[in-house]
């Protein structure tokens, strides 16, 4: 479903009202995809509660927009360009900057979160944008050309394993002239499902050259279920550093078993330090390493 919202004109100038593409609500089902709200254009009268303009007034300010050239997206930034990665269940506040430029300056500009369809038009689509009480922030670099930032919550309660890929951002602009322009592909945005990665090992201490074991599991958010499980079948790298120092050194790469879990033996107990589980990611799951534990040497 689509839903058009308003971008307002006020005292003759632009400002978008809210893009809402909601989160879950209350008491909303896992896989109740959030709807989609784009904006339109409307003439409201000025801040102070002045009447709206006249009929032919409304046709000199189409005339006018019509003869305008329409503003340009020149650049978007979500989540400071980073992969908007998350767990199970919290929320996520994620940055979003759009640059645009018009010649009458720009009035605001958004963006939403979007994937499903080929196109954003399509019933399959499904994202997330501006709440109600979002509060849109214009900086000018210029007369021309200004960066408007705001906030989108993300909510993986309404996302599936399947929604861990590249999405895209639409974006709209408005310049002080009542020109718009909406670019449906303004960039993309990686989902990524979050991971955590465990260590343990024993004995400790250990003697000096003798076995030392290292167990650990690789789990990541399953949106399906809302819980944790594990990643299997993936390399993990075995990690020591010596105390006192700060760089760890790959000592092997162990893969996950059918349910994430690792384990592994080495007689490179030759000091005492940190051994720590270090995986280096994927296109779906962020990297992540093991806090180190500390095994001292037997005397």
């Amino acid at each position: 479903m689509r839903i058009r919202a308003t971008v307002a004109v006020a005292s003759g100038a632009l400002a978008l009202s809210a893009l809402a593409v909601p989160a879950a609500q209350a008491g909303q089902s896992h896989g109740e995809r959030p709807a989609l709200t784009l904006p339109t254009v409307a003439w409201l009268g000025d801040a102070a509660g002045k009447a709206a303009p006249s009929t032919a007034q409304n046709r000199s300010l189409a005339a006018a927009k019509a003869a305008a050239a329409d503003p340009k997206v020149t650049k978007v930034v979500v989540n400071g360009g980073k992969p908007i990665v998350l767990g199970t269940s919290a929320t996520k506040k994620v940055s979003v900057a759009i640059t645009a430029t018009d010649d009458s300056g720009i009035g605001g500009a958004a963006a939403v979160l979007w994937t499903g369809g080929s196109s954003i038009e399509d019933d399959s689509s499904y994202g997330f944008g501006l709440e109600d009480d979002t509060e849109l922030k214009c900086k000018a670099a210029s007369a021309t050309t200004s960066t408007c930032t705001h906030t989108i919550t993300v909510d993986p309660k309404v996302l599936y394993n399947t929604d861990a890929k590249t999405w895209n951002v639409y974006a709209v602009a408005v310049g002080n002239d009542e020109s718009m322009t909406e670019k449906e592909k303004a960039g993309t945005v990686k989902f990524q499902r979050l991971s955590q990665l465990t260590v343990a090992a024993t004995p400790k201490p250990v003697k000096k050259g003798k076995t030392l074991t290292v167990t650990g599991k690789l789990s990541r958010a399953n949106w399906d279920t809302g819980k944790y499980a594990g990643y299997t079948v993936q390399p993990v790298k075995l990690q020591f550093r010596k105390s006192g120092t700060e760089t760890y050194t790959t000592i092997k790469t162990v893969k996950t078993s059918n349910t994430g879990t690792l384990s592994t033996t080495t007689t490179k107990t030759t000091a005492e330090g940190y051994w720590r589980w270090s995986f280096a990611g994927t296109s779906t799951t962020p990297a992540v390493n093991a806090a180190g534990t500390l095994v001292k040497i037997k005397k």
